[in-house]
C-alpha cells in the first residue's frame, strides 16, 4: 500500500484542518487506516484510526471530540477533521495502514506515507 497524505498548514488556536491521505494498491481498500503525529524531539504517537469499513474508530484521548476520522473507500481516501485546534497539536503528521484491527503502537503498521506539517499558532 502506498499512502500519500496533504492538508498540513497554519491555523490559529481554535481554527480547523482537515488532512486527507490517499491510498493506492491492491489492499488499500481493506486495510485499518490511521494517522500518527510527531512533534519536534517528541516519540511518534498514535492520533486516530478507522477499521477498512469505517465500522470502527478509535481516537488518543487528547483529541477526542475535537477530531474525526473517515473513509471514503471509493476514493481510497482517509480523511482527519481536527477542530478547536491548540498548539499542542503542532506535529508532522503521518497517515499509516495495516491489515485488520486498529493498533495504536507505531510497530504495528506495516505502510506509511510521508508527513504534512501541522501548525497551531497561539
Amino acid at each position: 500500500v502506498q499512502l500519500q497524505a496533504s492538508g498540513g498548514g497554519l491555523v490559529q488556536t481554535g481554527g480547523s484542518l482537515r488532512l486527507s491521505c490517499v491510498a493506492s494498491g491492491r489492499t488499500a481498500s481493506s486495510a485499518a487506516m490511521g494517522w500518527f503525529r510527531q512533534a519536534p524531539g517528541k516519540e511518534r504517537e498514535f492520533v486516530a484510526g478507522v477499521t477498512w469499513n469505517g465500522g470502527e474508530t478509535m481516537y488518543t484521548d487528547s483529541v477526542k471530540g475535537r477530531f474525526i476520522i473517515s473513509r471514503d473507500n471509493a476514493k481510497n481516501t482517509v480523511y482527519l477533521q481536527m477542530n478547536s485546534l491548540k498548539p499542542e497539536d503542532t506535529a508532522v503528521y503521518v497517515c499509516a495502514a495495516r491489515d485488520n484491527f486498529i493498533a495504536s503502537m507505531p510497530r504495528d503498521w506495516a505502510f506509511w506515507g510521508q508527513g504534512t506539517l501541522v501548525t497551531v499558532s497561539s
